[in-house]
């Protein structure tokens, strides 16, 4: 499929946590979102009550931050929320709940607003950016029509690297944060702030 045949997508990531603001490492695990994280979300509200999001699907990471965010963002409006593990973060292995201080990586970091993407990457026992990218690629083809799609931050930029049908080294470019709205439509994007 080309990224001209994907649905209009609304991507957000959650907002921040805790082990966010503490430099700690997620990927499956969970840490609930701090008040700035809650504003961040309230902010993501604000941008998407500007849209017109009739006919769209709202879909979830399970993950409890994730969640936590789409609720925060679509509970005044009382939209369905769907939720569907396609949409978790990466598996970073042994890496979870370390601090990103103690581990290295070897190579370019790929550094991004978010961080070093290698620290996903190089993950020891982790998915990887292949299997995450087939599973971002598997549940992009499963959309029915245009969806907002809440998850985390390097599963956001594999989704918008696949939607938009760049290669991998796509992810380094794409702006990244907490607190906007990532618009895909046509196969172009925009950052709605």
């Amino acid at each position: 499929m080309s990224s001209n045949s994907f649905p209009e997508l609304y991507v957000l990531r959650h907002g921040e946590t805790e082990w966010n603001a503490a430099g700690r490492m997620q990927g499956r695990l969970n840490s609930p979102l701090t008040a700035k994280g809650i504003d961040q979300a309230r902010t993501q509200r604000r941008i998407l009550e500007a849209v017109d999001l009739t006919g769209f699907e709202i879909v979830s990471s399970p993950q409890t931050r994730a969640l936590h965010t789409a609720v925060e963002i679509f509970a005044p409006s009382a939209a369905q929320i769907r939720t569907d593990p396609l949409l978790c973060e990466v598996d970073i292995g042994d890496w979870q709940g370390r601090l990103r201080a103690e581990l290295t990586v070897e190579g370019d970091a790929k550094m991004t607003v978010d961080g070093p993407l290698a620290f996903y990457e190089q993950a020891k026992g982790g998915e990887g950016f292949g299997a995450l990218r087939r599973r971002c690629d598997m549940f992009l083809q499963s959309l029915k029509g245009p969806a907002v799609l809440v998850t985390h931050g390097i599963t956001s930029r594999m989704l918008r690297v696949v939607a938009l049908g760049l290669p991998m080294d796509g992810m380094v470019d794409l702006p990244g944060g907490q607190g906007v709205v990532f618009h895909i439509s046509n196969g172009a994007h925009a950052v709605l702030q």
